[in-house]
């Protein structure tokens, strides 16, 4: 655990760091600490001989700064907020590898940063039921696949809030990389999902109480969405978005990209259709594609899951008129229901409550206008 005065050097560096100083972090990184850049802050060209006059001149006045982080601090641990120091142990070891890691990282949840396997899942806000179904999906296989892997995303509208929803539904811990400090929740109707994030898993930001949620800072935090994982899953996205901002830094990264494809011309599969195109992503359709992707498959729990199947064989036992709807819909998805009592043969009368079990065991899910769907 990090000592005291270590953090709070630590995070009034931080502070001054928001403003983007070039060379802080590689300062911190030649001296070992944060404590160490505060000791030679009036003497930085001894260290950094090309530091920047404003480096300089800030280093040189940072009064105010370790003010406002013994006031950080103080809150921090009124409020259940860990911050982890680059040098701190529980720091997440894949981020620190990254050449424009935060100095400090505020937590809040029981999560392990360095848990063996992390995905992070990202895409557009303007999510579409094929979106939705792909993450539901993803994570359901996940589960059974790998079951210690941590999903990290933005708690942001869309493929974002679906990942963390769907990771809690299926017994996987998630973590929230917010772009705003811990004492609120933006978007405030995400609030329940990141209490509940709080006991299966975390919030995390690299931003102090009382910073307010600004457009930059949504960019700034998608290099720790990226820096925090294995490799990024690209859902949907628009020819432009965040999640192809969060690909490209992870690229830089080093890290593994993976994307769903989506039909030639769908406004949000055109960003990962360009990613896949133009070999920035591997196509991936499938839990199990990643899983191969990344060489988890040697584990022997995947192994298990394999030898027993990860497709229909999860689904619950299946009535023989259940199962007659299933094999329509493998055939033709997406059928209203009349035309689904048909092709499968069974009277209309008893299709509603044959329906309604289906979708009560995860097999089925209804759209607008009564057409059903068989999720993969």
């Amino acid at each position: 655990m990090t000592n005291t005065q270590e953090t709070i050097n630590a995070i009034a560096l931080t502070r001054v760091n928001q403003f983007t100083l070039a060379g802080l972090t590689e300062l911190y990184n030649r001296l070992g600490s944060a404590t160490e850049v505060m000791a030679h802050r009036h003497d930085v060209s001894d260290v950094l001989p090309d530091a920047s006059p404003r480096l300089k001149d800030v280093l040189a006045n940072m009064d105010h700064a370790l003010l406002l982080a013994e006031e950080e601090l103080a809150y921090d641990e009124a409020h259940g907020i860990v911050p982890l120091c680059m040098n701190d142990p529980a720091y997440p070891d894949r981020l620190r590898e990254c050449d424009d890691a935060p100095l400090v990282l505020f937590c809040r949840g029981n999560v392990d940063l360095n848990r063996k396997r992390i995905v992070s899942v990202v895409g557009t806000r303007h999510c579409t039921p094929y979106g939705r179904d792909l993450t539901a999906a993803l994570c359901r296989d996940l589960r059974t696949l790998c079951p210690d892997v941590l999903v990290v995303s933005g708690l942001a509208y869309g493929v974002d809030i679906t990942a963390h929803r769907e990771a809690l539904a299926n017994g996987l811990d998630t973590v929230g990389v917010l772009a705003h400090g811990l004492d609120t929740i933006y978007p405030s109707a995400h609030r329940d999902t990141a209490i509940e994030m709080l006991r299966h898993g975390g919030l995390v930001t690299e931003f102090l109480t009382k910073t307010r949620a600004e457009k930059v800072y949504f960019v700034r935090r998608n290099r720790i969405i990226a820096g925090l994982a294995d490799a990024v899953v690209v859902v949907e996205s628009a020819e432009r978005g965040g999640a192809l901002i969060t690909a490209r830094i992870a690229r830089s990264y080093n890290r593994d990209v993976a994307a769903f494809p989506g039909l030639v011309g769908a406004e949000y599969s055109r960003g990962c259709n360009n990613l896949i195109r133009d070999n920035e992503a591997a196509l991936i359709t499938s839990a199990e594609d990643l899983v191969a992707m990344l060489g988890w498959n040697d584990d022997t729990t995947l192994a298990a899951a394999r030898k027993a199947g990860i497709e229909r064989q999860m689904f619950p036992e299946l009535s023989d008129d259940e199962q007659r709807i299933v094999d329509t819909l493998t055939k033709n998805n997406d059928l209203q229901t009349n035309i689904l009592a048909v092709q499968a043969g069974i009277p209309v009368n008893r299709m509603a409550a044959l329906l309604f079990s289906l979708e009560m065991k995860g097999v089925v899910k209804m759209y607008a206008g009564g057409i059903y769907h068989l999720l993969s």
